[in-house]
């Protein structure tokens, strides 16, 4: 997008040269960003147009946030950006307050779901880095021009050797970082390196290696153990135990592997092989003041409108639906065109 104002440009490409602006800086860039934002979006005088537009930006940020951290993460940036895609349409443009506001839950979503699920340091971009906890632009710049000078970064302990990251900013960050098919497999577990020698430990009385990570054999011993009792030889608090456990369980963890997959038909592939009246079951993926959002399978969600999701009178889908819930829905209404679908 090409912002109109000039001056807006301007102060874009200096914050993106590391320029600090004062706080009464910030409030009229944003403002001026919000603006320009808003003439744009007064221009989309159709639903047709603004949904491609929404489409648009939200498929390229879950693309970038895709590209390190994979689906566990695509799942929850969706379900913000969706909080906001009905805005969108029925205002046909944001006001500062609310550009501010999405830009704060993309943040916090982001930001939340980057340190529990962890980055690949290999191909997390500056984008993703940056909610990385304790990394500064600095330490970003550095890990960019290693990788592009290096190529692959091999362990944890490669970037402290080479000062890429340092005192603080190594013991904060690095349990965030990960590193798939390094020389170590611990570091592609959220176990800090400061923990490593006590998980040796516990491997090596339990007559395992951390090449046996994610075994059957790994998880049938670990998940007969005592934690108690092996906390205190090991002579570490059992919460930190408890947590090198789940780690060595599920060294890639997955929270999606924790909830109940829908069963997706096999035939229905795209909206060209949905039938009116066919039965689906699929995964409520959002719930707004005006229905529900169901994940069946493609590449958009069906809604399920207020009206439709019971037979007696609800205040709010809430009051029925969650995000999460697999339902049974059965399909109502097919929109080719705009690919939507209306279920009931």
């Amino acid at each position: 997008m090409k912002y109109t104002d000039k001056a807006v440009s301007d102060e874009l490409t200096k914050v993106e040269n590391g320029t600090v602006l004062t706080k009464e800086q910030e409030k009229e860039l944003e403002t001026a960003i919000a603006n320009d934002i808003s003439k744009v979006l007064a221009d989309i005088d159709n639903s047709q147009e603004i949904k491609a537009f929404e489409t648009a930006i939200e498929n390229a940020i879950i693309d970038e946030v895709k590209k390190s951290v994979g689906d566990a993460t695509k799942e929850a940036v969706t379900e913000t950006l969706n909080e906001t895609k009905q805005s969108l349409a029925a205002n046909n443009g944001l006001t500062a307050e609310q550009q501010k506001e999405l830009k704060e839950s993309l943040d916090f979503v982001t930001e939340k779901v980057v340190n529990e699920v962890g980055v690949n340091i290999n191909t997390a971009s500056p984008s993703i880095l940056k909610y990385v906890s304790g990394i500064s632009k600095r330490n970003i710049d550095k890990i960019i021009e290693y990788r592009d000078s290096n190529g692959k970064i091999n362990s944890r302990e490669e970037l402290k050797n080479k000062k890429i990251l340092t005192g603080k900013t190594y013991e904060q960050a690095i349990g965030f970082l990960r590193i798939i098919d390094g020389t170590n497999p611990l570091d592609k577990t959220s176990i800090h390196p400061e923990s490593y020698e006590i998980t040796t430990k516990l491997l090596t009385k339990l007559n395992l290696s951390i090449d046996n990570l994610g075994s059957e054999e790994l998880i049938a011993k670990l998940d007969n153990i005592d934690v108690t009792k092996y906390s205190k030889e090991l002579g570490v608090d059992s919460y930190t135990l408890e947590d090198i456990i789940a780690n060595l369980k599920q060294p890639n963890r997955d929270p999606r592997e924790e909830i109940d997959a829908p069963i997706l038909k096999s035939d229905v592939l795209s909206i060209d092989d949905l039938t009116i009246g066919m039965k689906l079951q699929g995964t409520v993926r959002n719930v707004v003041d005006f229905g529900a959002f169901v994940d069946i399978g493609l590449h958009n969600d069906g809604l399920v409108h207020i009206s439709e999701i019971s037979d007696k009178y609800i205040k709010h889908p809430s009051d029925v639906l969650h995000v999460g819930d697999i339902i049974d829905v059965y399909v109502k209404d097919i929109n080719k065109e705009k690919g939507k679908v209306s279920l009931t």
